[in-house]
């Protein structure tokens, strides 16, 4: 599979909500950057991170415009969020049911088919500003 490839089979299984699949698409030795957050090793603590995620908020990634360079070890995306928050998440304003549509953009690093790396990115402070924070 190409790198893009393997990048639009993640972002398919996400806004699918299959979980299975959106795993099977990660190293077992993944690193995942949360966007203003710590650095997070290992498709386990990727799966408790997804957990907690699709407990708090439900969203769908449009407007997808994926990038990769020559050899398709790296690639980049850039899209928009759409999205609904359940559940209050911890030190973030009370969830209601709050809808907030949010562009964001991640990197990745592909290895042997499989994302090794993704670093998440967009702006806090819009999304709080969204939510009624």
């Amino acid at each position: 599979m190409t790198a893009a490839a393997t990048i639009r089979a993640y972002y398919d299984a996400f806004n699918a909500g299959d979980m299975d699949r959106f795993l099977a698409l990660l190293t077992d030795d993944v690193a995942h950057d949360i966007n203003q957050g710590a650095r997070q090793t290992g498709k386990e603590a990727f799966a408790k991170f997804m957990d907690h995620m699709n407990r708090c908020y439900r969203e769908e990634l449009t407007d997808m415009v994926v990038m990769v360079n020559e050899d398709g070890t790296r690639g980049a995306a850039e899209f928009i969020v759409n999205g609904t928050y359940l559940a209050t998440d911890e030190g973030l304003p009370e969830a209601n049911g709050q809808t907030y549509r949010l562009p964001a953009g991640a990197f990745f690093e592909i290895r042997d088919g499989k994302v090794a790396r993704i670093s998440n990115y967009y702006s806090l402070p819009d999304w709080i500003a969204q939510v009624g924070g």
